[in-house]
């Protein structure tokens, strides 16, 4: 069993190193925008949007119109409606009432808090901001951070006999009926008269967070009954730039009655083709649910209200590359006199924890904080990261909260661990009498084995209790991993010091003295980076030196040469990792070592700081004594 846990080891270090060289040497490269030649959208003949097929109750979703990137579109000089709140600033289009244009006020592109607000939304052409000017930042260029189109749009499809003229869509001009300014406690309506007895209303509401809650009203003022289904549209043109990493899902992902959903953007284009559609996927939800697109740290979804039953579609336009979700409402059919009212909710900001999770709990959307990527691991993920948010709440400080949860977790799998730390601090009091037997058996292999197994008998050790460390760090270890990558909480969190983004890998390096000398040593995420050896980096090959020198020495060389320089091997290769996880194992390292110490103490057999145990009796002495003891 020594032996597994060695090979255990030594396969995960490995493992290590392959998932580093692929990633350095052959990881894709996000792929170049599309031509602008792509973003124009398929158009009938007479160039109205195309029509895809029927879906639900004889009922059509219409296409975006694309082509409005065109300079000669109209709707690209449309008025907007501006939006203010704490957390957003942007504005509505009043061509098709889009919600095109958002920023998130509470999150900068970099540390610097001179660059851009992080977009979310942008509109289909940039002239349509041009006469707006929404908030950017001090000192933030407009048109520069103008990013691929990405909107949200509501309308209504035409039931089975119903006129499609006669239903506002995409490119559908509004009229402003009441309010202003979209902000919080100051809802918006829009208003749009077919001109044949219907009139349409479009009321949306914004909290002080990122949740839009948008209303849809038909007013039949005919002479008959006049018939329709709401729709809500979320569309990204082109593929997005996303981090193409294995452990962090981006693309579209939903909740349809209780089953996650999610499908990369790769993916898309190879979905099932439907008539009319193209590659699409459509799934009947009969009670709650939400779909949409998540990045690392935004996401925007639309969530129809709870109890509501839809059909929520996932498709791309190969010809417009457009990556698209919808939520497609039952028709309703409108008495004359009669009003027809649809609700749902639009997110669209930054994947907060507490945030979504209010917004599940009121509302009520149903299972919203598994839109965070928790991963395989989501039974330890979840209530790790529920630990290390409680622990920010009462310290303050991410990378202290950090070390406190180290602490507690150590704490927690102490009661497991204990009995392998005696373990192996009873090997290392064993060394001397195994290297006497490897000495004597020389390359008898089978007569070393049988010698060290009856010493282990002899002496009440277990060799096998060596493995549970290791088997409980594995999956505590990739679980803080993915907390530490995914959660927005980490973004641009401080720590003491140069650190001052525990998401990011430590800046500082060697090769510059650690900002002594007068150059920058090698930028963050780059080739070099990971083996610019930086101060967190050199402490953890230290702390794991440390924690080697007290466990038992392999008897094979080449494995004892291997374990030798495994933690340099480490502290090269964790120099680009999150400076959070690299901190959580310097932790991690140095309780285990206090805590392998005290229990090496307590057996009377106290290691010096390169491990050599200082005991008042020599470990064969010892032996001899218990078997005399014992009347042996």
């Amino acid at each position: 069993m020594e032996d597994n846990n060695r090979n255990l080891i030594l396969a995960m270090v490995l493992s290590a190193i392959v998932m580093l060289v692929w990633s350095i040497f052959f990881a894709p490269e996000p792929p170049p925008p599309a031509p602008e030649a792509q973003q124009a959208a398929q158009t009938t003949e007479a160039g109205a949007p195309a029509t895809p097929g029927t879906a639900g109750q004889a009922t059509t979703a219409p296409a975006l119109d694309a082509a409005a990137a065109a300079n000669a579109d109209p709707s690209a000089n449309a008025a907007r409606v501006k939006i203010e709140s704490p957390s957003l600033a942007g504005s509505i289009s009043l061509a098709g009432g889009r919600i095109d244009d958002l920023e998130l006020t509470g999150y900068h592109d970099t540390l610097d808090p001179k660059s851009p607000y992080v977009r979310l939304l942008s509109p289909t052409a940039q002239s349509e901001l041009r006469a707006v000017g929404s908030a950017v930042a001090p000192g933030g260029d407009l048109q520069q951070v103008v990013q691929k189109p990405y909107y949200a749009v509501y309308g209504w499809m035409p039931a089975a006999g119903t006129d499609p003229a006669l239903v506002p869509g995409p490119a559908t001009i509004w009229q402003v009926e009441s309010g202003t300014t979209l902000a919080p406690g100051q809802p918006v309506t829009l208003r749009w008269d077919n001109g044949a007895g219907q009139i349409f209303r479009r009321i949306y509401e914004l909290d002080d967070k990122f949740l839009f809650t948008v209303t849809q009203t038909l007013e039949n003022t005919g002479a008959a009954p006049f018939s329709a289904a709401p729709y809500g549209i979320l569309a990204r043109h082109g593929k997005p730039d996303t981090q193409n990493f294995f452990v962090l899902h981006e693309g579209v992902v939903g909740m349809t009655d209780g089953t996650l959903l999610e499908e990369k953007y790769k993916d898309l284009p190879d979905l099932s083709p439907l008539a009319g559609e193209g590659p699409a996927e459509l799934i009947n939800v009969q009670e709650n649910g939400w779909i949409g697109f998540t990045d690392k740290y935004w996401m925007t979804t639309l969530a129809p209200a709870p109890g509501q039953s839809f059909t929520a579609v996932v498709k791309y336009a190969p010809g417009a590359d457009i990556y698209q979700t919808e939520t497609r409402m039952p028709a309703q059919t409108v008495a004359p006199g009669a009003t027809a009212t649809s609700s749902s909710y639009l997110f669209a900001g930054a994947k907060v924890w507490e945030t979504i999770n209010g917004y599940q709990e009121a509302p009520g959307i149903d299972r919203f904080v598994d839109s965070i990527d928790w991963g395989w691991f989501y039974f330890l993920t979840k209530p790790i990261f529920r630990l290390l948010h409680w622990l920010h709440g009462m310290i303050g400080n991410m990378g202290w909260s950090i070390i406190a949860l180290t602490f507690v977790l150590k704490l927690l799998v102490f009661p497991l661990a204990r009995k392998s730390y005696v373990s192996m601090a009873r090997m290392k009091e064993l060394q001397p009498e195994m290297e006497a037997i490897k000495e004597r058996t020389g390359d008898d292999r089978m007569k070393y084995q049988k010698e060290v197994m009856e010493l282990y008998k002899r002496e009440k050790v277990n060799p096998a209790a060596g493995c549970l460390p290791v088997l409980l760090q594995i999956p505590i270890f990739f679980s803080l991993y993915k907390v530490i990558f995914v959660t927005i909480e980490l973004r641009h969190a401080p720590w003491v010091g140069w650190i001052r983004d525990l998401s990011a890998p430590d800046p500082s390096s060697l090769w510059n003295l650690f900002g002594i000398l007068p150059w920058a040593g090698p930028g963050q995420g780059t080739f070099l980076h990971s083996f610019s050896l930086p101060i967190l980096a050199i402490i953890l090959g230290i702390s794991m030196w440390m924690q080697q020198k007290l466990n038992p020495a392999p008897a094979d060389p080449a494995q004892k040469m291997i374990f030798a320089w495994m933690p340099w091997i480490f502290m090269l290769m964790l120099g680009g990792f999150a400076s959070g996880l690299v901190l959580y194992w310097i932790t991690n390292n140095v309780i285990t070592i206090a805590q392998q110490y005290a229990i090496m103490s307590m057996h009377g057999h106290r290691p010096d700081l390169f491990g050599n145990i200082k005991s008042s009796l020599p470990a064969r002495a010892k032996s001899d004594e218990k078997k005399g003891k014992s009347g042996k």
